[in-house]
């Protein structure tokens, strides 16, 4: 009868499933919902913010080596980019290898990254409040996760 007990508790008002994936899911759409909400103000979702601020950190990187830094794969990558490209935010430029395209935000991208960006950091402060003393441990989670993933 314990362990039945065991397996309704909840941390909050959320049950833990016996699921990572299911766990992880539910954290990451939870998390998404929260920064979309934060950033509607701006017009931009959280996967767009996201592409913005990864290439306003690694500018001329690639398509694939974004996928890969991001863990998207190439259909979601290709279709946030594709609308980035049509707002004149992003722009793709040859690389060393003539296959390859680069990826830069255009100064029109800097300014839309700059505008969104305490929206951005308004989220970060909701979220790093709620987990308190837990930020740095979710963080840590998160990455180690992320790294195992990409080992299996």
């Amino acid at each position: 009868m314990e362990n039945s007990r065991q397996k309704g508790k909840t941390q909050g008002r959320v049950i833990r499933l016996p699921c990572a994936c299911a766990n992880l899911r539910r954290a990451a759409h939870i998390a998404a919902q929260m920064y979309d909400e934060e950033l509607r103000p701006s017009g931009l979702r959280g996967n767009q913010f996201t592409l913005l601020q990864a290439l306003n950190i690694a500018p001329s990187i690639s398509q694939k080596q974004l996928g890969q830094l991001l863990g998207l794969d190439s259909t979601t990558l290709s279709r946030t980019l594709s609308h980035l490209r049509r707002k004149g935010w992003v722009q793709s430029k040859p690389g060393s290898d003539r296959r390859e395209l680069k990826l830069f935000l255009t100064a029109s991208g800097q300014r839309e990254f700059q505008r969104a960006l305490p929206l951005w950091e308004s989220a970060q402060k909701r979220l790093r409040h709620a987990l308190g003393s837990h930020w740095n441990e979710a963080i840590d989670a998160a990455l180690r996760i992320a790294e195992a993933g990409t080992r299996l």
